[in-house]
């Protein structure tokens, strides 16, 4: 390897490096204001945390990894310019290309790296984040009873205490509403004092109460009877245990969400949409089969009509043909039920096409959903390669480095990119565009201007000084000056 190769290398892994992570950690701090109200209160563990954060990252990858390549190589070709160094290897005879040429085949590698993650590695950590993340939203509040208020996180239970001690296990002014038996608020506790504690293993709440009554509505054997006893009794310690089981996170399994389309690979998403495809069919078969029996039942309610020989006769008379007014070739008196059996059908065919319709939305919602995904799996590896041919050419032609222009710029350009990638996804999404089309919208516009910036810079054009853009306005003034006086002279 070259000086130059191992001296442009130095120069972009360490800006890569750090943009990479700087993308990664605020697109994680965004993730986690997404969510944060399902995280806030339910006394989750540190590694519960950690755990999903360490998966959200992984699922993050296919947005920062785009923008650190922009970012960095913009802003090591930037620092190139900036220092002459691109006009040293020019003054020498090395063109840009060649400059450019062991960043090209990092950004391939790089590239080719990414579909691996994207197949391999990120359907694995959508599954597990999006399991572990479904566990923590189903997860119920961690026990908190504040001071004159009523808490009714313990399922059955509605609590409330006037005074608490600073650790929270001696409690002052204990009311118990017991809902267990669900028969309404028929029971009540009170008590002076109380004492909360855990069993060792943390499954039961155990409540000791001291110096209580306890008020009880007896519901009635009988319902006819309107007289509801009361009954009322003391204690001096009276121990209530809470199931805690609630409280704690359950784990689901992971097989419940494996197909979903952002847990699958290539392979799997093929399989998958050739499946629904099939499906799709056998519904659309079914919903005409079923139309088609619907009026087959009906042309049979015809045939059993006593009428109907009649009407047979007449079909069959080489002289005589029937009425195009189906009704007035049956007598009067079968008018009314003949037209309420239609109606009947034509109701049941209608509400039956209808929910059909829905069911061939959904299935093709479906199969959208799975191409899209698919494509997805190709565009972020076509997208690292596009945003470093608009970041490294663009680099050499602004020459400025560091962290200020060049992040500016990189900005603009991932905003871009990401605004038509979203765009052209809803409307694949909503079935508008074909799903290749709107996936591959973004890497389509891009990629005329990464050839043109490659172009330009290649050539040594000046494309950011306004004196070039305004010459040829410049040339019309001055021309139009000249003919003036030309004409006032005159």
């Amino acid at each position: 390897m070259k000086k130059l190769h191992k001296l442009v290398l130095r120069s972009w892994l360490g800006p890569f490096i750090l943009t990479f992570f700087i993308a990664l950690f605020i697109l994680l701090m965004q993730f986690l204001w997404k969510y944060i109200d399902d995280f806030v209160g339910k006394g989750l563990e540190w590694y519960i945390i950690a755990e999903l954060m360490f998966y959200a990252s992984a699922s993050l990858v296919p947005m920062a990894l785009p923008l650190a390549i922009l970012l960095s190589s913009l802003m090591t070709f930037g620092n190139l310019g900036e220092h002459l160094e691109l006009a040293a290897c020019k003054s020498a005879g090395i063109s840009l290309q060649r400059v450019m040429r062991p960043l090209t085949i990092t950004a391939i590698i790089v590239s080719l790296s990414a579909f691996y993650f994207s197949n391999n590695i990120l359907p694995v950590s959508n599954l597990k984040m999006g399991t572990l993340l479904y566990d923590i939203q189903q997860q119920r509040p961690a026990l908190n009873i504040k001071e004159g208020v009523f808490y009714s996180g313990i399922p059955g239970y509605i609590i409330k205490v006037n005074n608490k001690s600073e650790d929270g296990k001696i409690l002052k002014g204990v009311m118990i509403y017991d809902h267990v038996d669900r028969l309404g608020a028929n029971k009540v506790i009170v008590a002076d004092s109380g004492k909360m504690e855990m069993t060792s293993d943390e499954q039961f709440l155990l409540l000791t109460l001291y110096n209580g009554y306890s008020y009880e509505e007896v519901e009635p054997k009988n319902r006819r009877q309107n007289t509801y006893p009361h009954q009322r009794s003391s204690f001096s310690e009276n121990v209530i245990k809470f199931d805690m089981s609630e409280f704690q996170l359950e784990r689901h399994d992971e097989e419940i969400f494996k197909n979903n389309h952002q847990m699958l690979n290539v392979w799997q998403l093929a399989a998958q949409r050739d499946t629904l495809v099939m499906k799709l069919k056998e519904q659309r078969h079914t919903m005409a089969t079923g139309v088609m029996k619907s009026i087959l039942y009906f042309n049979t309610l015809l045939d059993t009509t006593p009428a109907a020989d009649t009407l047979k006769a007449l079909i069959n008379a080489p002289t005589r043909k029937p009425n195009m007014d189906i009704l007035a070739n049956f007598p009067a008196e079968y008018h009314k039920g003949i037209l309420e059996n239609a109606t009947n059908m034509a109701r049941q065919n209608k509400a039956y096409v209808n929910s059909s319709a829905m069911g061939l939305d959904g299935r093709m919602r479906m199969i959208w959903r799975h191409e899209i995904e698919w494509h997805r799996k190709f565009t972020l590896s076509v997208a690292c390669l596009v945003l470093f041919f608009i970041g490294a050419p663009l680099g050499a032609i602004i020459r400025k480095g560091g962290l200020g222009l060049p992040a500016v710029i990189s900005i603009i350009f991932f905003v871009l990119y990401h605004s038509v990638s979203m765009i052209g996804e809803k409307f694949a999404r909503q079935g508008s565009i074909d799903p290749l089309i709107g996936m591959w919208m973004a890497s389509v516009v891009l990629l005329p201007i990464g050839i043109f910036l490659t172009y330009k810079a290649t050539t040594d054009s000046v494309i950011l000084d306004m004196n070039t853009y305004l010459k040829p306005f410049e040339k019309v003034v001055s021309f139009i000056r000249s003919y003036a006086g030309r004409f006032i002279s005159n």
